[in-house]
Formats: structure tokens, C-alpha cells, sequence
């Protein structure tokens, strides 16, 4: 049984990983933690999570629960992130993070524990997402220099903070890698006035953000006479919940390192 601790509990991601973690019946939850000096400290998390008394509460600092626990899952903020790695590493524990938005400085501290912390780093949980990147390999592979333009479309509910999406930018990573294409050279993020006809080899992003859209992402191939499109919708966050416990029950059994989703499936 895998003991699992939630960080940023008290949010809406947070609150569906207890009710995943309580759906799975190969994990157990341990823990979940909030804001430090929050009113929600000693508060339960089934009742935070809508399910009644499940006998856990919160807490303010992971340290107060290291020995209950075996992973933290972390869907919160870059520093915060990199922070409880930090825990992770002197702890000896175990890190599933869906965190999105590091920079490029951030993703290389976050690097630098992969030596010391078995972590799960993915942009998106979602088993049919991560299915959907092996599609857009094989269709690069098949189309992309066969003269159709690649366009990542990606749509998100409007309190999300970073764009484009992790996961757009995964899609646009997975076939830039195929193509040879690096996308700090060849990715299009912004189009506005007269920025001249599309080049043949850019990948180009498009972001909407608007109501309560839980994540939508479309790859369009488009060339002349056809267009080829590749498209995932979730309509709820318990997808992403379930695979970051999924991802947790994995990386227990695993050694020091920085894995992803496509590891915990085995689609590698």
C-alpha cells in the first residue's frame, strides 16, 4: 500500500487527488498539507474534499508527517514545488509533480534532485494524453516534412496562470524532437500584426482561456487539399488525479531519478 501526501490540499486539484487516492485501492491517504499559518490546519481532508471524516488533517509543513508517508503528489506552484523536492531529498521520500509554469532555472533545480529523488515530472497525468503524444510522433514522423504545417491548439478554464499549457508544449517538444526541429528556434507563440506568411517548418501555438474549460488540446496537420487533426478533451480533473496516483504506486518501487508519464505507462 502506497502512503500518499497531498501538497496544496485545500485547492480544487487538491481536493480531487483525496478522492482519487481514496478510489485506489492500492494506496492509502497518509497526508495532505497547506498553506503555512492556513485557518485549514487540523481541518480533515474528507471533509475539505466533500466525503465526511476520513480521520487524516491537514497540515501546514510536510516535515510533521515524514514518517506516515511515502510520496508527495504536487500540483501547485514552481517554488513551492522545488521546495518540498528539497524535503524530498533530505527525507528520503518519494515526488509525483504536475506543476506547470517553471522556468528554465527552475526546471534545471528541479533537474538537480534527480540524482538524489525517485520524482514522476510530468506536464500532464492524463493516460489518454500521454497516449495522444505517441500518436503525434508517428504523424510527425509521417507528415511533417511531407509539407504540412503543425499548429498546437490548446484551450483552459480562465484562472489558469501559464501559457501555452505544459501540455501543449509537450505536444509541440515530442514532434520538435522527431522533426529535428528545436522549438526555442522553430516555435511560434505569438502572431500579431503584419508578422509576414508562415514558414514552412515553424510549429505554431495558440492559446484560448475562458469559463470553466478543464483542458482541450488539438494538433492540426494541415497541407493543401487535406488536414489531419489530433485531438484530446478532458472534461474533468479526476483523469489527471487517477494518473498522478497511478504515477505515485509506481515511482514507489523506483530508485532516484526523473521520470515521466510515458515511464509509468511503459510507452517508452
Amino acid at each position: 500500500m502506497t502512503r500518499i501526501a497531498i501538497v496544496g490540499v485545500a485547492g480544487r486539484m487538491g481536493r480531487t487527488l483525496v478522492n482519487a487516492v481514496q478510489q485506489d485501492t492500492e494506496a492509502s491517504l497518509a497526508g495532505g498539507i497547506v498553506e503555512p499559518g492556513s485557518s485549514l490546519v487540523g481541518v480533515d481532508l474528507g471533509e475539505l474534499a466533500g466525503q465526511g471524516r476520513l480521520g487524516v488533517a491537514a497540515v501546514d509543513d510536510p516535515a510533521r508527517i515524514a514518517d506516515d508517508i511515502d510520496v508527495l503528489i504536487d500540483f501547485t506552484a514552481p517554488r513551492v514545488t522545488l521546495d518540498n523536492l528539497a524535503f524530498c531529498a533530505t527525507h528520503g521520500k518519494r515526488m509525483v509533480i504536475g506543476t506547470t509554469g517553471l522556468s528554465e532555472a527552475e526546471l534545471a533545480e528541479l533537474d538537480g534532485y534527480r540524482e538524489r529523488v525517485p520524482m514522476v515530472f510530468a506536464p500532464n497525468m492524463s493516460v489518454g494524453v500521454n497516449l495522444t503524444l505517441q500518436l503525434l510522433q508517428t504523424a510527425a514522423r509521417a507528415l511533417g516534412d511531407e509539407g504540412y504545417d503543425i499548429e498546437v491548439i490548446e484551450s483552459h478554464h480562465r484562472h489558469k496562470v501559464d501559457a501555452p499549457s505544459g501540455t501543449a508544449l509537450k505536444m509541440g517538444e515530442v514532434m520538435a524532437d522527431v522533426l529535428e526541429r528545436p522549438l526555442k528556434e522553430y516555435g511560434v507563440f505569438e502572431r500579431v500584426g503584419q508578422c509576414g506568411p508562415r514558414t514552412d517548418k515553424e510549429i505554431g501555438f495558440a492559446t484560448l482561456r475562458a469559463g470553466d474549460i478543464v483542458g482541450e488540446h488539438t494538433v492540426m496537420f494541415a497541407t493543401e487539399g487535406e488536414r489531419v487533426e489530433i485531438t484530446h478533451k478532458a472534461s474533468s480533473r479526476m483523469t489527471f488525479a487517477k494518473g498522478a496516483v497511478r504515477a505515485a504506486r509506481w515511482v514507489a518501487g523506483q530508485s532516484a531519478g526523473r521520470y515521466d508519464m510515458q515511464d509509468v505507462l511503459g510507452l517508452d
